[in-house]
C-alpha cells in the first residue's frame, strides 16, 4: 500500500527519479519552499522568520493568547484573526464560565479587530477552509490540526505563544525543513475512505520519525481522482504522522471549491517546478488501500480491518497489555470480552470534525445505512457536521432524515469527541470513531477512578457498515450499498454573513472587554537565576507521553482561562501526585526566596559540598523527565501548567515535537535532552551551576550534578537548536517577560 524511500528524489517530468544526496537549489523549487520564500523576513538561508497572512484560534486557547498578548502591548490584529468557539460550546463544567469565554472573544474581537465565530456554527478547521485558505498563503492555529494543504495552504498548529508573536508583529523562526514527497498514484474503491488512507500513512512513518518536523508534499495523477472532502480527510491526519506541515498540488477540482465559496480570487494554480528535490519520498497506490483501523491508543497502531477481523484474540490481548503497562495498573481494558462467536463488538460509533464530519464521509455513512437500523442494542452512532453550511447541505440532500430514520442521532458542530469533552463510553467501552486521534484517556475516562475505555479509529464508511451490523465489526467493503451521487461543490454561507462578527481591519478601542469571574491574569515568572536546583516532580518511562496526559483536556479543559486552576490538573490522569509534590516543592523556594532555606536544600549544599550562600543565587523548582514528552495537540497549556506550578525545566530523551518544545521555551522552562539512561527517580535533586551563563553564552553540554539518596554524581545535560531569541526568552523567565523587558 505504502513504500518509503529514504534517499532523496528529483522530480523529473512529474514523477520521482531516485538521487540520493542534499540538492538545496532543488528544494527552492518544491511548492513547499515557494510559499515560504514569500512569507519569510530573513535574508539568511540557514533561518527562516514567517509572518502569517492570518492566524485561527478556538475556545480553549484564545482567551490566554489574547491576554498575554494584551500585557504585552497588543494595539490591534494585524492580520485575520479568528476566533471559533468549538471546543467548549457544550462543556457543562463550571457554571458560567464557558459562556463568559465566548463573551470575552467577542468582546476582544470587536476591541482589536478580529473574526468571531459563535458557538456551534462551525469547528475550527472546516471554518478556515470554507472561510480562510487560499493558494499560496499561510495561516497558523493554535491547534495541533492547522492543516490547509489541499487548498495550496501552508497551515502550521503552535503553541498560544507563536500567535502572541504574530499579534504583536513578531516572527515565526525555524530551521528551514526538510520536504518529503508524498506521491500518489491509483484511485480509492467504493468503501475506502480517507481515513483508511490516513491511518496506513501514520501506520508506515510515525514510529520511526521518517517525517518529523518536515514538510509533506502531495503531488501525483492520484490527487485529480480524489475529491476535496477525501483530500482534506487525509491531509488533516498529517500532524499525527508528527510532520510540520503539508501542502498539495492545486487543480481544477480546488478551483471549482474556492469557486463555490465564493471566493474564487483564492486560488492559484500550485504546482512543484521541474528539478523539485525532496529528501524523502512516499508512495502510496490509492487502489491498494484497504479499509483501516488504528488501535489504542495512538492513530499509528495501524492495522487492516480485515486482520483484526482474522485475528481478533491475540491483537486485542496486545491491547490490553498495552492498557496495564500505561495505566500502572489502576484500571483494566478487557476487550477480548468482546469477542463474541469471534467476533468483535463494538459499543459506540461517532464521526465527528475536522477529519469525519465533512460533507462526503457523512454522505456515504448515510448511504450505507439507508433503509437499515442500527438496532437496539449497545451500540449508538453519533454524527456531528463540522459547519452549519454543511449541515444545510445534508439536510437539503435528505442525509440527515436518513441518518435519523436508522437511528442515529445528529449533533451541533462541536469538537468535543475527539478532546473528551463528550460522547464519553462506558467504562471498559471500545468507541469507533473518525476523528483525529485516540491517545489514552482523550475519550474521557479517568484511570485513576478505575474508569477506563478506548477508542479505535476507523473511517466514517467502516463505522456506518458496522452500525449497519449491530456493532460487529464490519469495512465498509463488505456491505452492498449504492454510493452518494457525486454532486458538484456547493456552499450556503449566510448564517455566517448572519451571525460571525467579521471585523479585521475595524479595531474600536471603546469597546471594553468583558471578563468573567474565571479569567484571570497570568502569574508572574521569575528570571533564570545564575544557578538552578531542580526536583524531579514526575518521572514518566512510558515510550511517548502526550500533552493530553501532561494536561487532561475534555473537562479541565472549562478553565483553560484560569491558569492557576488549570494547573491543578496537570498529570492527574498519568500521576495524580505530581501536583502536590509541585507545591510542595513551590513552598520550599518561597521559603528559601524569603531568607530562610529549608533543611532540605541546605543539606542538597552539603552533598554537593557548597557553601549556604550559593542558595542566594539559586532559583529552586520542579521538573519533569519522561523519554519522549508533547505528542499531540498544540495547547501551550502543556507547558504553561508545569510553569505556573514552579516548573523551570524538561528533561528527556527527545521532543515529540517541535511545538511542545517551542512552549516549554516559550513559557520559560530549559528544554533539556539527556543520555539514555537516565538515572533520576522522582524526588531526586539536579543541581545546574551558572546555568544563567551557559544560556547566555549558547553552550551546548552543561555538566549537572544529580543527587539521590545522599549520593551525588556527574550528568551532562544537552541544551541544543536555540536561537539568540530563545535564549533571550529564557533567560527573561519567559515569552511576556522578554515582550515587558521591550526586547522585540
Amino acid at each position: 500500500m505504502i513504500t518509503l524511500l529514504a534517499t532523496g528524489a528529483i522530480l523529473r517530468g512529474g514523477v520521482p527519479v531516485t538521487e540520493p544526496g542534499e540538492n538545496s537549489s532543488g528544494r527552492q523549487k518544491t511548492m513547499a519552499y515557494q510559499i515560504l520564500n514569500r512569507h519569510t523576513c530573513s535574508p539568511s538561508t540557514q533561518q527562516l522568520k514567517l509572518r502569517f497572512d492570518s492566524l485561527i484560534s478556538h475556545d480553549i486557547t484564545y482567551v490566554g493568547i489574547i491576554q498575554t498578548a494584551r500585557a504585552s502591548g497588543l494595539d490591534a490584529f494585524p492580520v485575520p484573526y479568528v476566533l471559533t468557539n468549538c471546543h467548549n460550546s457544550l462543556c457543562a463544567v463550571g457554571g458560567t464560565i464557558n459562556e463568559d469565554d465566548h463573551v470575552f472573544g467577542l468582546s476582544a474581537a470587536r476591541r482589536y479587530g478580529g473574526i468571531f465565530v459563535p458557538a456551534n456554527m462551525a469547528v475550527i478547521h472546516q471554518f478556515a477552509r470554507e472561510m480562510m485558505a487560499s493558494c499560496g498563503s499561510m495561516i497558523l492555529g493554535s491547534d495541533s490540526h492547522t492543516r490547509y494543504g489541499p487548498l495550496g495552504t501552508l497551515g502550521i498548529g503552535e503553541g498560544g505563544p507563536e500567535i502572541v508573536k504574530q499579534l504583536l508583529e513578531d516572527t515565526y523562526d525555524i530551521t528551514p525543513p526538510k520536504v518529503t514527497l508524498v506521491y500518489l498514484t491509483g484511485s480509492p474503491r467504493q468503501g475506502v475512505g480517507p481515513h483508511d488512507v490516513a491511518i496506513a500513512l501514520c501506520g508506515a512513518v510515525y514510529k520511526t520519525g521518517f517525517v518529523k518536523n518536515q514538510i509533506l508534499e502531495f503531488v501525483g495523477p492520484g490527487i485529480k481522482n480524489l475529491s476535496m472532502d477525501y483530500r482534506f480527510g487525509i491531509d488533516v491526519m498529517t500532524t499525527e504522522t508528527a510532520c510540520l506541515s503539508s501542502i498539495w498540488q492545486t487543480d481544477d477540482t480546488v478551483c471549482a471549491y474556492l469557486t463555490a465559496h465564493g471566493r474564487p480570487e483564492a486560488y492559484q494554480p500550485l504546482a512543484p517546478q521541474e528539478g523539485a528535490c525532496y529528501d524523502q519520498v512516499i508512495q502510496i497506490d490509492l487502489d491498494t488501500i484497504e479499509p483501516m483501523v488504528a488501535l489504542p491508543f495512538h492513530p499509528s497502531e495501524s492495522f487492516t480491518i480485515r486482520q483484526l477481523q482474522e485475528n481478533p484474540g491475540d491483537i486485542l490481548r496486545e491491547v490490553e497489555l498495552r492498557a496495564h503497562e500505561q495505566m500502572g495498573g489502576k484500571a483494566e481494558l478487557h476487550l477480548v470480552d468482546k469477542l463474541q462467536n469471534g467476533k468483535l463488538v463494538l459499543d459506540q460509533g461517532i464521526i465527528a470534525g475536522c477529519a469525519g464530519g465533512m460533507f462526503e464521509n457523512i454522505a456515504e455513512a448515510a448511504a450505507i445505512l439507508k433503509n437499515h437500523s442500527i438496532g437496539d442494542g449497545y451500540f449508538s452512532l453519533s454524527v456531528y457536521p463540522p459547519s452549519i453550511p454543511v449541515n444545510l447541505r445534508l439536510v437539503q440532500y435528505g442525509q440527515v432524515e436518513t441518518l435519523l430514520q436508522s437511528g442515529a442521532l445528529i449533533k451541533p458542530c462541536f469538537c468535543g469527541p475527539c478532546f473528551g469533552a463528550g460522547e464519553v463510553p462506558a467504562n471498559n467501552g471500545l468507541s469507533i470513531r473518525h476523528t483525529t486521534r485516540n491517545f489514552p484517556n482523550r475519550e474521557g475516562s479517568r484511570p485513576a477512578d478505575g474508569q477506563l475505555s478506548a477508542v479505535m479509529l476507523m473511517d466514517a464508511r467502516s463505522i456506518a457498515a458496522t452500525a449497519r451490523n449491530g456493532g460487529v465489526l464490519t469495512a465498509a467493503t463488505e456491505v452492498a450499498y449504492t454510493s452518494s451521487p457525486s454532486l458538484a461543490p456547493a456552499f450556503d454561507g449566510t448564517c455566517y454573513q448572519h451571525r460571525c462578527y467579521f471585523g479585521f481591519g475595524k479595531p474600536d478601542r471603546q469597546v471594553s472587554l468583558r471578563f468573567g469571574p474565571n479569567i484571570t491574569e497570568w502569574p508572574s515568572f521569575p528570571a533564570l537565576s545564575q544557578h538552578l536546583l531542580v526536583a524531579l516532580a514526575s518521572v514518566i518511562r512510558d515510550p511517548v507521553t502526550t500533552t493530553d496526559e501532561l494536561i487532561p483536556s475534555g473537562e479541565t479543559s472549562s478553565y483553560r482561562s484560569n491558569p492557576i486552576k488549570l494547573a491543578s490538573f496537570a498529570l492527574s490522569r498519568r500521576d495524580p501526585a505530581y501536583v502536590g509534590r509541585t507545591e510542595a516543592i513551590q513552598e520550599l523556594e518561597a521559603q528559601r526566596a524569603g531568607g530562610t532555606p529549608p533543611a532540605s536544600l541546605l543539606a542538597a549544599m552539603d552533598l554537593l559540598g557548597l557553601p549556604h550562600s550559593t542558595l542566594e543565587t539559586t532559583h529552586f523548582g520542579s521538573a519533569i523527565f519522561a523519554n519522549k514528552p508533547g505528542d499531540g495537540s498544540a495547547r501551550e497549556q502543556a507547558a504553561s501548567c508545569q510553569r505556573v506550578l514552579g516548573g523551570c525545566a524538561n528533561f528527556c530523551y527527545e521532543y515529540a515535537t517541535k511545538r511542545y518544545r517551542s512552549n516549554c521555551i516559550n513559557w520559560g522552562m530549559l528544554p533539556f535532552t539527556v543520555e539514555d539512561p537516565f538515572p533520576g527517580q522522582c524526588g531526586d535533586f539536579l543541581f545546574i551551576p551558572d546555568i544563567r551563563q551557559a544560556v547566555q553564552t549558547g553552550v551546548t553540554q552543561i555538566p549537572a550534578k544529580l543527587i539521590h539518596d545522599q549520593e551525588v554524581q556527574d550528568i551532562t545535560l544537552y541544551l541544543t537548536d536555540l536561537d539568540s531569541t530563545q535564549r533571550e526568552i529564557l533567560l527573561d523567565g519567559c515569552l511576556m517577560n522578554w515582550y515587558a523587558a521591550g526586547r522585540k
